[in-house]
């Protein structure tokens, strides 16, 4: 994130008695501000423009807020505010699971949601910029590189991976044959905003065995301590990623 830069939010909201007093209030505090009433809108806004957040709404005509959720975080890698009703519990759940960084219920007041802005930026910052960064992650074969966010397999296969999964994988090559407990992975990998959603973990580390495990009912790699958390059960080194 360069101080130099306004950033650029993408602001996803049919209702434009909402959207547009929320988008005039985020430019009065120097964020330069798209606006979309759509799904489809918006997924044609990213073809030309590149925010640095995106603000979307859960309930939405056509296309839902959750399923243009999962295209941002696995297909643009974009952070992802999620504006939820109160009534919305689980679709703020799904939506976190997906890869979203966090949310607000409405209706909320507009400081507040500018706090979490800038809280979700800062955690992508501090992502983003790590010293080690250059280097890949390797664990018998499997390579995660952090700065295209890339998992290949022995074979050198890609493997599709979300902002999430990637996270959740990252956390535990940071911290390999550690028992991690929920609270602390829940910190690493969303923020302490979403732990009320520590249900979250066990859903991402189920899908991530499905993508990294011979056997998920039987891990090798993230293996499940009792009473514990979760433990990676593999050497991790480091190295300079493939130029590919």
């Amino acid at each position: 994130m360069n101080d130099a830069a306004p950033i650029t939010l993408l602001l996803v909201d049919d209702e434009a008695s909402l959207r547009e007093p929320l988008a005039e209030y985020l430019s009065g505090q120097g964020f330069v501000v798209l606006e979309a009433e759509s799904a489809a809108r918006a997924r044609s806004r990213l073809e030309s423009d590149r925010p640095d957040l995106v603000l979307l709404d859960i309930m939405m005509p056509g296309e839902d807020g959750l399923s243009l959720c999962r295209h941002l975080v696995e297909s643009r890698q974009l952070p992802v505010i999620l504006l939820t009703a109160k009534g919305e519990a689980m679709d703020r759940i799904i939506g976190l699971e997906i890869g979203a960084d966090d949310y607000v219920t409405k209706p909320f007041e507009p400081r507040e949601l500018v706090a979490r802005i800038r809280s979700v930026l800062r955690r992508a910052e501090r992502t983003g910029a790590e010293p080690a960064d250059d280097l890949a992650y390797v664990f018998d074969g499997w390579t995660l590189d952090p700065l295209k966010r890339r998992l290949t397999d022995p074979e050198g296969t890609l493997v599709p991976i979300s902002t999430a999964e990637f996270r959740m994988l990252r956390a535990f090559c940071d911290h390999p044959r550690q028992v991690l407990d929920r609270d602390r992975l829940l910190d690493m990998v969303q923020g302490r905003e979403a732990q009320l959603f520590d249900r979250a973990v066990d859903n991402q580390v189920s899908r991530l065995r499905r993508k990294i495990e011979a056997d998920s009912r039987n891990p090798r790699f993230i293996q499940t301590v009792r009473g514990g958390g979760y433990r990676f059960g593999a050497d991790v080194t480091r190295k300079a990623p493939d130029k590919a």
